[in-house]
C-alpha cells in the first residue's frame, strides 16, 4: 500500500497552527517539531541567556532571547538562543518588543540534544548565516564542544578547555572559554 502523499504547507499557513511544546520549525516546507530538552540543554541554555544579557542588555547593545520564533527566507525557526542588536530587536507601536520576529537574529546558539539531527540544526544555522547572522554557534553537550560558524569562514572547533570562544563584536566584552560554558552542567 502506498502512503498517502502529505499536503505540504505554505508559511503563511504554518504560522496560522497553533504553536506546539516543544516548538515545531517550518524548513523547505516541512514542519518538524524540535525533541523536548533535556537537562544538559535546559541547564547551558538557562545559564547562558542571562549571562549574555548581564554584558550586553545595561548598556542597550544587545538581548538573548530564549526559544524565539525567528521567520525568514521562507523559514520559520527557533533557535535555542537568539540574540538581536539592540536596534534590530523589531518594536510595537508602543516602542515595547514585538511579538513577531521576521528577522535572522545577529548571533544564533544551538544547543544540541541527544535524539536531534547535528545536520538539522547545522542547516538552520548556516540559513541564518545566509540571512545576516554574524556568528553561529553549536554546542554539544554530549562532546565538551562548541562549532562556531561565521559568513564565508571554515567552520571553528572548540574543545580545550581554557581557550576563550569567539563571540560576535557587539558582545566583546563577553569572556566565556569551553570550561566555562560547561560547568554550567556540574
Amino acid at each position: 500500500m502506498v502512503p498517502a502523499p502529505t499536503k505540504v504547507l505554505t508559511l503563511k499557513e504554518f504560522l496560522e497552527l497553533p504553536e506546539t511544546k516543544p516548538a515545531s520549525e517550518y524548513i523547505d516546507g516541512q514542519v518538524i517539531q524540535k525533541p523536548m530538552p533535556k537537562g544538559k540543554h535546559s541547564a547551558i541554555q538557562g545559564e547562558f541567556v542571562p549571562a549574555i544579557n548581564a554584558i550586553v542588555k545595561p548598556k542597550s547593545i544587545a538581548r538573548a532571547f530564549p526559544e524565539l520564533r525567528c521567520t525568514f527566507g521562507n523559514r520559520s525557526i527557533v533557535p535555542d538562543i537568539a540574540v538581536f542588536v539592540w536596534n534590530r530587536i523589531p518594536r510595537d507601536e508602543n516602542g515595547e518588543i514585538a511579538n513577531t520576529f521576521i528577522v535572522a537574529p545577529d548571533w544564533t546558539i544551538e544547543i544540541l540534544s541527544p535524539d536531534q539531527s547535528q545536520t538539522k540544526v547545522t542547516k538552520n544555522i548556516l540559513h541564518c548565516l545566509k540571512y545576516g547572522t554574524q556568528m553561529g554557534w553549536l554546542i554539544d553537550p554530549d562532546e565538551k564542544t562548541v562549532l562556531v560558524f561565521c559568513p564565508k569562514r571554515e567552520i571553528q572547533v572548540f574543545d580545550e578547555l581554557e581557550v576563550l570562544m569567539p563571540v560576535p563584536s557587539f558582545a566583546s566584552e563577553l569572556e566565556i572559554s569551553v570550561k566555562d560554558l560547561f560547568a554550567w552542567l556540574l
